[in-house]
């Protein structure tokens, strides 16, 4: 059986009872005291307005759905096709763009668009313990993508540096057999790159690098520093290589390139998050589909992403 054709995905009662088996693991808890004791169910009913999913709280009187507290708080599509837009992101391994969630889901493009923002919002990892250990390899390097907001679309050549002067500058670190962790930073300077990589990666793991001189003096801090150079065509050495956080920016910049194709400068962090997600939960690690989406949705806990802030400007 296809896993789209799963009850949830098509029957919003069914959707609700998912939601909450995912985020309730041990009954209802009510989010506005906390509560689990005395928590009844409220039988949905149309004609008087009652919706679906909604249960009451005995110890504060509040009333609340499994949504409360979460990313899809206030989301007024059915919990169905929130589903369905989490378990696409989840799966697509280059990501899918906000033009074909509209098409699949039926709703509007910018239900879409705000829609595959609140799921990446979900997918953003709040881990920072060091990456690494004794004896594992952590790759280290930057790339670059999009332009720069406030610069014109035909920039000088040689301006400030060139090409990455122009350019969004994202560093990422990769844990061989492990997880991902980006960074969109201001460039690629030993003041902006250094104390991200001093503090994410553990002093008991082995550092790999390209010949970039600002990896150098902070190289001397871990356990081993291995650095290939990439100027005179030396891409491994031993164990000694940065290919694995090469093959990330591979899928990365075909994602962003030929799904996205388009993203601000603001709302590059959020991407990151959600290529990261996937990376760190892939099918190597023993992490399918069906187990992907289902972190996603543990993810939506605790976080909310409005559209417009309280002064109308947008939050997102």
């Amino acid at each position: 059986m296809s896993v789209l054709s799963k009850p949830y995905f098509h029957d919003e009662a069914a959707a609700f009872e998912h939601l909450e088996a995912v985020l309730w693991p041990d009954g209802p808890v009510c989010p506005h005291c906390g509560g689990m004791d005395r928590i009844s169910k409220i039988k949905a009913n149309p004609a008087k307005r009652v919706r679906m999913g909604l249960h009451k709280c005995g110890q504060c009187g509040k009333q609340f759905t499994v949504k409360v507290g979460t990313v899809f708080e206030h989301g007024r599509i059915p919990l169905h096709k929130f589903l369905q837009a989490v378990h696409l992101m989840a799966s697509s391994k280059k990501g899918i763009s906000a033009h074909q969630l509209h098409r699949v889901l039926e709703v509007q493009y910018k239900t879409a668009w705000f829609l595959a923002h609140r799921i990446r919002e979900a997918m953003r990892s709040g881990d920072l313990s060091p990456m690494g250990g004794p004896g594992m390899a952590v790759e280290a390097d930057e790339t670059f993508i999009g332009r720069l907001e406030g610069l014109p679309a035909k920039h000088p050549a040689g301006h400030g540096g060139g090409y990455s002067a122009v350019k969004n500058t994202v560093l990422t670190l990769v844990e061989r057999g492990g997880r991902a962790r980006s960074f969109h930073v201001e460039g690629h300077t030993v003041a902006q790159i250094v104390p991200i990589v001093r503090d994410n990666i553990s002093r008991e793991a082995r550092l790999m690098t390209d010949e970039a001189r600002h990896y150098v003096r902070v190289g001397k801090e871990f356990a081993e520093h291995g650095a290939v150079e990439h100027r005179v065509k030396e891409y491994v050495r031993g164990d000694i290589h940065t290919n694995t956080v090469e093959g990330y920016y591979s899928i990365f910049k075909r994602g962003m390139r030929g799904v996205y194709q388009h993203c601000k400068e603001k709302h590059l962090h959020r991407y990151l998050a959600e290529f990261d997600f996937r990376y760190s939960n892939r099918s190597a690690l023993g992490i399918e589909d069906q187990e992907r989406a289902g972190l996603a949705l543990e993810g939506m806990k605790g976080k909310r992403l409005t559209y417009k802030g309280p002064s109308g400007q947008a939050a997102i």
